[in-house]
């Protein structure tokens, strides 16, 4: 297991244990997820222990008591006061928007610790594959610059302690989270972040209702943040953590004071486009 706490398995296995334990309430015998999981029945509880205890060490979504109770640990990060948690706002700029064979160019994040940007981490990737004429283009990275660029390999290391237990933030989160957990499964095979993660493009359809679209550069714009460089891994990110730490302010307003809420606040504006407008009932009308 590589020596981050922000790392977990990506094991199927692991997976299936979890979700067998979300429907048994957060407890089972190892013998059971040695039954179900592994699809071995009348194993002996010690054998089983040892299994299961290998399947999930290291890992701190699990407990293991009496060598043969698994429990699953509560997120306390999704109840945690917002402002008691740490964001980093991350942005990457890669070869190209399918992942493989892309590979990542340049990796830009920012810090945000008590609603102000405490730290940064700014660097080009040697993707070691040709950048494209278009993202060139698009980007201003060459291939030329990333030539004596550090490799991923080389990144990932500083990258992880960076992050820590940090909330992950991004524009399009998917995206940026996906890219980066597949070039940590090139170095380190079979494992990916557990750091929870927020989409700015969520959060600004549900805080910002009514923009023509949800674009960076429409949402900085509706916050007056300017974007110095766009397309930029730095400067992308700058923006999207000056954008975020709006929707904050705007979260707070509304009385959402923690991560599980943030993940369903819409505001009502929202709440009344999605529902529609309500149908006129008509007069009742006698006189057959």
């Amino acid at each position: 297991m590589p020596p981050y706490s922000n790392l977990v398995s990506d094991s199927t296995l692991v997976q299936e244990t979890i979700d067998l334990l979300r429907v048994s309430g957060g407890r089972a015998d190892a013998s059971q997820i040695v039954d179900v999981v592994f699809k071995v029945s009348h194993i002996d509880e010690e054998l089983a222990g040892l299994l299961v205890g290998d399947l999930v060490k290291d890992d701190r979504r699990f407990k293991i008591t009496d060598g043969k109770t698994v429990e699953l640990q509560a997120d306390d990060c999704e109840s945690t006061p917002l402002e008691e948690l740490d964001f980093v706002v991350v942005d990457i700029e890669a070869t190209g928007a399918k992942m493989p064979p892309n590979r990542i160019i340049e990796l830009g994040a920012y810090r945000i610790r008590g609603r102000r940007i405490v730290d940064n981490f700014l660097t080009l990737v040697n993707p070691q594959i040709p950048i494209p004429r278009f993202v060139m283009a698009l980007t201003g990275i060459s291939n030329e610059m990333v030539k004596q660029a550090p490799l991923f390999a080389e990144v990932v290391p500083r990258w992880l302690e960076f992050v820590e237990d940090a909330v992950l933030i991004a524009h399009n989160a998917p995206f940026d989270t996906n890219f980066l957990n597949h070039e940590i499964a090139r170095v380190y095979p079979g494992h990916r972040m557990i750091n929870p993660h927020l989409c700015t493009v969520m959060l600004s359809r549900r805080t910002v209702p009514g923009l023509i679209n949800y674009r960076l550069d429409t949402v900085a714009e509706h916050f007056s943040i300017p974007i110095f460089d766009r397309h930029r891994a730095g400067s992308d990110a700058l923006a999207t953590a000056e954008v975020f730490l709006r929707i904050l302010e705007r979260l707070e307003q509304q009385g959402v004071r923690d991560l599980a809420s943030a993940r369903l606040f819409q505001s009502p504006a929202v709440q009344q486009t999605e529902a529609g407008p309500q149908p006129q009932l008509l007069p009742l009308v006698s006189g057959f």
